[in-house]
């Protein structure tokens, strides 16, 4: 019989992750299970001391007393990393690994695996079964030990809504309710001095919160899915600034949206799954913007504000289920699966397979090419949120 799980957030921070924890610790009290907190994602798992009961920093021992009130804030109280266990360089390998055992995990040029040494220290710890919290990157390692046979559940989160077999992650409400609230805010600036608004919003694959925060703000909007030309571009936001008595308009911008014929380009050193950042698109497209049209132009980076503070009531709430569903997998012994929301229900997916990529915005049915915004008819049968049903 179980009788400790292992909890994990990876990745970025989204609200909401401190309402699964909270939820999955008080079910798991009532099966008569103990919750163990591994701090900073993945290398919570690959850096911790086992023999010591803080973990030389990584563990976190959670009950209902010491999570009763940490659903009230956003954030993670297990902290978070982007470490990725099956892909380290030899300077993010825990010190106290002997050269001999180091040698012996690696798989190429400065590149090393350490799931054996996952799961061992999983082993020491007394861990049964984990439930990992995060984004594609996160689950995909979460799929490798379940391919390991580790029981393993996942519970999607990113606010780019792109998790492959569900229709929502959490951290997602939260994100397109803050754009629409910082959005509106700067009408007022942008009219007073008759410019065009430009924000970058995030969104590496997959253009779900910018379209759906262009959705609710009734604004154009770019996204990866839809290469597009700047000319058209120029000449539709242009022709909105004029037709506005107040002489303004508005453009959100998915991170990783690209125009015909060109992109912005990574800067900084690749993370451990392989991602560099994205230059801001936002700052490219006002300056392309304001030399095409004449009309000044605004830049505003709305990513960060996006994740920050507490979760929205959806998001609390979809959290909350997930994290009593998760619980429910792993009473059933179903193993090796996602929590997930299919067909506008709560339901459970295989572990995300990263060689599928992304899930993203359907363009057919969801966007107008040409007039660069949502597409709102037609929306008879569709389920809540409005996307198609997921079918992987």
């Amino acid at each position: 019989m179980m009788k400790r799980i292992g909890i994990l957030t990876g990745g970025g921070d989204v609200p909401g992750l401190n309402s699964v924890i909270k939820s999955v610790v008080y079910r798991s009290s009532e099966a008569g299970w103990t919750a163990l907190g591994l701090r900073r994602g993945w290398m919570g798992l690959t850096h911790v001391d086992p023999g010591d009961d803080g973990g030389g920093g990584y563990l976190r021992h959670l009950d209902r007393a010491s999570t009763r009130t940490i659903d009230r804030t956003g954030g993670t109280i297990l902290h978070t990393s982007r470490t990725n266990p099956s892909s380290m360089k030899a300077a993010s390998l825990p010190a106290s690994l002997a050269p001999e055992r180091r040698e012996s995990f690696r798989t190429g040029d400065d590149r090393y695996d350490l799931t054996p040494l996952v799961l061992e220290n999983l082993e020491r710890l007394g861990i049964g079964a984990l439930v990992a919290i995060g984004g594609d990157d996160t689950l995909s390692y979460a799929a490798r030990l379940g391919r390991e046979g580790f029981p393993v559940i996942a519970i999607p989160k990113t606010m780019d809504n792109d998790v492959v077999g569900t229709e929502y992650c959490i951290g997602f409400s939260t994100a397109v309710t803050r754009a629409k609230e910082l959005i509106n805010r700067q009408r007022t600036t942008l009219g007073s001095h008759e410019r065009i608004g430009v924000f970058r919003i995030f969104g590496r694959n997959a253009g779900f919160t910018a379209w759906y925060a262009a959705y609710v703000t009734s604004t154009r909007c770019v996204i990866p899915e839809a290469p597009f030309d700047l000319d058209r571009l120029a000449e539709v936001m242009a022709d909105d600034w004029r037709l506005n008595p107040s002489r303004y308009t508005l453009l959100i911008a998915s991170e990783g949206a690209i125009w015909t014929g060109g992109a912005v380009g990574e800067i900084g050193e690749a993370d451990s799954f392989g991602h560099r950042h994205k230059a801001d698109i936002g700052e490219v497209l006002a300056d392309e913007l304001k030399r095409r049209t004449g009309i000044e132009t605004v830049h505003s980076d709305l990513t960060y504000d996006l994740r920050s503070g507490d979760p929205d009531a959806l998001d609390q709430m979809v959290a909350i289920t997930f994290a009593n569903v998760a619980v429910d997998l792993l009473t059933d012994a179903q193993f090796g699966r996602m929590v997930a929301v299919r067909d506008g229900k709560y339901a459970s997916a295989p572990l995300p397979d990263r060689s599928l990529g992304a899930r993203t915005v359907d363009v057919d049915s969801m966007y107008n090419v040409g007039r660069f915004r949502p597409r709102y008819e037609a929306k008879m049968g569709s389920p809540l949120l409005l996307g198609p049903n997921v079918v992987a």
